[in-house]
């Protein structure tokens, strides 16, 4: 049954109409692919000169394995964001009768086929091959290999798993990348624990006594039934569609209900944003912006002045209104022509709008108030850029959107992928970037950064204020060119 699932996919990409299309992105994925890997060889090739330069005095082979557990937290990571379900290719197979298990085991076989679960081999096996099978033997080199395999495929499996869960329940990607950032703040910044000691350790037996490899590929097998099972148990549509009926009423927020019609397009906003790749990577790397801090404030020369606390600032209390509002209105590019068609206050739809930035941007600040650590300037700073991003930034934004007309297809990953992106967003970037600095650095060369940040504030307060009269203008200029952002969506 698995060759007649690659027969079938096989026919489909042939006939499809983007046939071209797809082979062309293709091939150029093929050649940079090619050239990423060959760099990953050569590195690995020569890690073991690199090693001994970047550290003299210690043992190489120690130091090799106490990047490895570091690696396969990235790979980890960068698999959540980038690795992609294979669920949809099978859809039209899950109302007729075949065999769960022939259907998890066609998702399980077609899901290895990643380039994730080949670059660890490049990346380590010339290392192992010239290094570890001089100093300590085949049985060590196989060792270490079924180790690897073993977190490869653990990695695999719980990527899978975990992306499953949270297309159900997004409190589970909240939840895993808090535990990433507790764990890189207990070992890089409060030194409770070490990463690179336990990798060390763990890699050292493996090389001494090969066996204990096997345990940690029992892990990657174990993760495997888990993933299995749970793919089998949720597989068929009517089950899926009564999992996601009885989460109906818990996907409710009673905070939005407050505001009316304006918290249900909220709301709804949300939904789009949990349950499509692109939005929801924007929000991902929104989230990993709040430690954007730590480059630029742990150096007194940067934090004692006010031109850098200004630029994080606004990144970190402004990522999602820059990452998510650089493609207003195109996320809602499949659905715009029913949206022209509801009967819809358009002034509600503006403010919905910035109803979602604000509760963002005031998320993202909450978050950033541990940065009072490196002085009470730097949170008054922070203060006074969320205050500039609800003003100005909300604004800026929104008015580009009014001149977007390129498609977005939500279920696409974001990974090398350029669609959306045109004009508008290379000239939205302009003003976001320089406008507060236009502001402020004036005052900076007189010898007076203070009013320049009160300047800044002074400014975000008015626009705060006077935000109806902007969404007026914003209405008018979104009435003028609705009819031409529809006709650009619908060109696919």
């Amino acid at each position: 049954m698995t060759i007649t699932f690659l027969q079938h996919q096989w026919k489909s990409f042939w006939r499809s109409k983007n046939t071209s299309k797809n082979i062309a992105i293709r091939i150029m994925m093929a050649v940079f692919i090619l050239y990423f890997f060959i760099n990953m060889l050569v590195l690995s090739f020569f890690l073991d000169d690199i090693l001994k330069k970047s550290f003299p005095s210690a043992n190489v082979i120690s130091t090799f394995n106490s990047f490895l557990l570091y690696y396969f937290l990235v790979d980890l990571f960068n698999r959540f964001q980038l690795q992609e379900l294979p669920t949809l290719s099978v859809k039209p197979y899950l109302n007729l009768p075949i065999r769960r298990n022939q259907i998890v085991n066609y998702l399980s076989f077609v899901s290895l086929g990643t380039l994730f679960n080949l670059a660890p081999f490049i990346l380590t096996l010339p290392f192992l091959m010239k290094v570890v099978s001089r100093q300590q033997g085949s049985p060590a080199v196989a060792g270490m290999l079924t180790a690897i395999l073993g977190l490869t495929v653990l990695n695999h499996f719980f990527s899978l798993w975990l992306k499953r869960k949270v297309n159900l329940n997004a409190w589970w990607m909240l939840g895993f990348l808090g535990t990433l950032a507790i764990i890189a703040c207990l070992d890089y910044y409060f030194k409770i624990i070490s990463i690179s000691t336990f990798s060390a350790n763990l890699f050292y037996l493996i090389t001494q006594n090969p066996t204990y490899s096997l345990i940690v590929l029992t892990l990657g097998l174990a993760m495997f039934f888990i993933n299995h099972a749970y793919l089998k148990t949720n597989l068929y549509l009517d089950e899926l569609h009564a999992a996601t009926e009885a989460k109906k009423s818990s996907t409710e927020i009673p905070f939005l209900s407050r505001f009316g019609n304006l918290g249900d397009l909220v709301a709804n906003e949300l939904k789009l944003i949990f349950r499509n790749k692109r939005p929801k990577s924007a929000l991902i790397m929104s989230f990993l912006f709040m430690f954007y801090g730590f480059m630029f404030y742990r150096n007194p020369e940067f934090a004692s002045g006010h031109s850098a606390p200004i630029f994080c600032g606004m990144f970190m209390t402004g990522i999602f209104i820059i990452n998510y509002g650089q493609f207003l209105f195109s996320w809602q590019s499949a659905h715009f022509d029913g949206i022209l068609a509801h009967k819809m206050d358009v002034r509600s739809f503006f403010r919905a709008k910035f109803l979602l930035f604000a509760l963002f941007s005031s998320v993202a600040f909450l978050l950033t108030i541990p940065y009072v650590y490196f002085g009470v300037k730097i949170l008054v700073t922070q203060f006074i850029m969320y205050l500039w991003n609800l003003g100005v930034n909300t604004l800026i934004v929104l008015y580009f959107a009014n001149k977007n007309y390129k498609r977005i297809d939500l279920t696409k990953s974001s990974s090398f992928n350029w669609e959306g992106v045109g004009a508008t967003q290379w000239l939205l970037s302009i003003p976001l970037l320089v406008s507060p600095f236009i502001l402020y650095l004036p005052f900076m060369w007189l010898g007076y950064p203070q009013l320049g940040l009160g300047l800044i504030a002074l400014t975000a307060v008015v626009f705060i204020v006077t935000r109806e009269y902007w969404i007026s203008k914003l209405v008018e200029t979104f009435n003028k060119n609705k009819y031409k952002i529809a006709e650009g969506f619908r060109n696919k």
